[in-house]
């Protein structure tokens, strides 16, 4: 996005991460945001915002880490800013299907371009108490999402039922796409 911050971007009259907020909103209790810049701007959504705990913004899992140290709750749900058509029953399928098959972790798979399905590990179900796990990873120099959640029994929840949109988990990295988005 040009050096842009990505969750302050305008879809659809309002910013990417307020757009998040209010799609996942109705499926969970908690909110709260992980930013690391403009920390006033996503202030004024009304909940808490964590910077990462971890230095030199370490990816996707010291998004987790933050995430896990503040919940409240037995599980964390984490969804990215940039993908604003994730489905309206995430949570409920990712719950499902940890329930389901005893798991640690469920992590959505949705299509792609190609065609074929492919996990999205942001968007992610854990239970919290797998933050001890995920501290030793990344302390160990662990930054790979797939290489931590191999660790542990993950339910992989395909989105691709029919009425499921294929374009669910597809992110903006660019205002020309997410301009196409918008027009979709």
């Amino acid at each position: 996005m040009g050096g842009a911050d990505k969750g302050l971007q305008n879809f659809n009259g309002m910013p990417l991460a307020l757009h998040t907020m209010l799609r996942l909103q109705p499926q969970v209790g908690e909110l709260m945001i992980n930013a690391n810049r403009n920390l006033a701007a996503y202030e004024s959504f009304g909940v808490p915002v964590w910077p990462d705990v971890l230095p030199d913004f370490a990816g996707p899992l010291a998004g987790f880490l933050t995430g896990l140290e503040r919940c409240e709750t037995p599980w964390l749900v984490t969804v990215p800013c940039d993908t604003p058509l994730f489905p309206p029953d995430l949570v409920a399928r990712l719950s499902a299907a940890a329930q389901e098959q005893d798991a640690e972790i469920a992590m959505a798979s949705g299509r792609e371009e190609d065609g074929e399905l492919h996990t999205q590990p942001v968007f992610c179900l854990l239970r919290v108490e797998l933050l001890e796990s995920l501290v030793r990873f990344t302390h160990d120099g662990g930054r790979k999402v797939d290489a931590w959640t191999a660790r542990h029994r993950t339910a992989i929840v395909p989105f691709d039922a029919a009425g499921d949109d294929p374009l669910a988990f597809g992110n903006v990295n660019t205002l020309a796409q997410l301009h196409q988005l918008e027009r979709r």
